[in-house]
């Protein structure tokens, strides 16, 4: 029997030469800002998200500022290097996350072992594992957005919801300076306060806010305001974190009421009649709130404040 041999598969054809591939884009170079108009230009697009930034471009703390970027019209990072541990800004609205945290990887080569951040949402990620993240707090910048809903807290709450001498207000109702407020609490007016009041201040941060953040510098850069009883003892107090009347920027803090005067709206009446002062040198008032503070944010949020941006505090430390 004949047989027929078993074909054989044809050759492959040759394979056609392999197509270069693009290269994989390297990041974009960490360049060092100096234009200090340039940065006011640039944050001045968005001055509720920038009053930080906007405010260290003035001295004194503009000669303890690095400013970085990684392209024209991305996000900049400040590194402010004052006291012991160097903090760290770096904000950005959601459609530009990306691109910040690029700009902090690229930072990594410059920034200290240790420093306390603010950053929004992904920053802190974006530099592990080099840094460990710890204390973390969410937090809301808000913003003056309705200084009409400021005038009920104008001139003493008290003009707004009126409550006779020597009676206790019921639950809820602002009381404002010259109002009695229980026996023995006769209120002053919310006076001014410069450096003379720095022993006052001191000691009214140690009974309702301690640990927080105050520089006797404070109160030669910016206004602070605060309520006494009849005696003298300082018993609120709202004063700035930054003020600048060149940027038209102010930043409010170290809103503070003693633990034995809470609940009689002095903090309102506070931090409304410091929004009026600033008002005649700024454009742009806002503040930092803990997002977990309810308190707070019902007192703001009163006052006409809206939040512009959430973002987190933490402390980082490099592994």
């Amino acid at each position: 029997m004949s047989s027929t041999p078993a074909s054989t598969p044809a050759p492959a054809a040759p394979l056609a030469p392999s197509q270069p591939q693009p290269p994989s884009p390297s990041p974009a170079p960490l360049t060092s800002l100096h234009d200090r108009a340039a940065l006011a230009e640039r944050f001045g697009r968005d001055p509720g998200l920038h009053l930080f930034e906007l405010g260290d471009l003035d001295e004194p703390f503009w000669s303890h500022t690095a400013w970085y970027t990684t392209s024209a019209d991305g996000p900049v990072a400040l590194l402010y290097a004052v006291g012991d541990v160097p903090t760290l800004i770096g904000l950005a609205r959601p459609a530009q996350a990306d691109h910040l945290a690029g700009l902090l990887r690229a930072m990594r080569p410059v920034l200290p072992r240790r420093l306390l951040s603010h950053l929004t949402d992904g920053g802190a990620e974006a530099l592990a594992p080099d840094y460990r993240a710890e204390h973390r707090t969410a937090m809301l910048r808000m913003a003056l957005t309705d200084p009409a809903a400021l005038a009920p807290y104008l001139g003493g709450a008290s003009d707004a919801h009126p409550s006779r001498p020597g009676t206790q207000p019921g639950p809820g109702t602002e009381v404002g300076p010259g109002t009695e407020v229980g026996p023995g609490t006769e209120l002053g007016p919310v006076e001014r306060l410069g450096p003379a009041d720095l022993a006052d201040l001191r000691a009214l941060f140690a009974a309702g806010y301690p640990g927080n953040w105050f520089d006797e510098r404070m109160l030669t850069t910016g206004p602070y305001v605060g309520i006494r009883d009849a005696g003298g003892r300082l018993l609120s107090t709202a004063g700035v974190h930054v003020h600048s009347a060149a940027q038209r920027v102010a930043v409010i803090g170290n809103v503070t009421t003693h633990p034995e005067a809470r609940g009689r709206g002095l903090a309102a009446a506070c931090t409304a009649r410091l929004c009026e002062v600033l008002a005649d040198s700024v454009d742009h008032i806002g503040l930092n709130v803990r997002a977990d503070h309810p308190t707070a944010l019902a007192l703001y949020r009163r006052l006409g404040f809206t939040t512009v941006a959430a973002y987190e505090e933490a402390v980082l430390t490099a592994c």
